[in-house]
């Protein structure tokens, strides 16, 4: 089972940068590809990004290509995205997930509990 605790998340004027961060225990962290996905009030919960286990493939949804960056330290068993040119848009709760497989393709299979992030207009 492993436990996944996201951080980073706050409030920033559009245009601006923020950068979320999600520490993983008791799962070996390497094996798996990580994501990170988001909900915002009163829509589904929306895929924004995979990296796999050794970092070299990641995917991206088209709404943050370009301006999102997922990355990952496996000595550190930490994930990251960096989000740049925020839009209001993108405001959400941010939520790191492990797969079930190495690749960016894989399934989703655990869940943290999601850090808020805001974008103001």
């Amino acid at each position: 089972q492993v436990q996944l605790v996201e951080s980073g998340g706050g409030l920033v004027q559009a245009g601006g940068s923020l950068r979320v961060s999600c520490v993983a225990s008791g799962r070996t962290f390497s094996r798996f590809a990580m994501g990170w996905f988001r909900q915002a009030s009163g829509k589904d919960r929306e895929f924004v990004a995979a990296i796999s286990r050794a970092g070299g493939s990641t995917s991206y949804a088209d709404s943050v290509k370009g301006r999102f960056t997922i990355s990952r330290d496996n000595a550190k068993n930490t994930v990251f995205l960096q989000m740049n040119s925020l839009k209001p848009d993108d405001t959400a709760v941010y939520y790191c997930a492990q797969g079930s497989r190495s690749g960016a393709e894989s399934p989703f299979v655990s869940w943290g509990q999601g850090t808020q992030a805001t974008v103001s207009s």
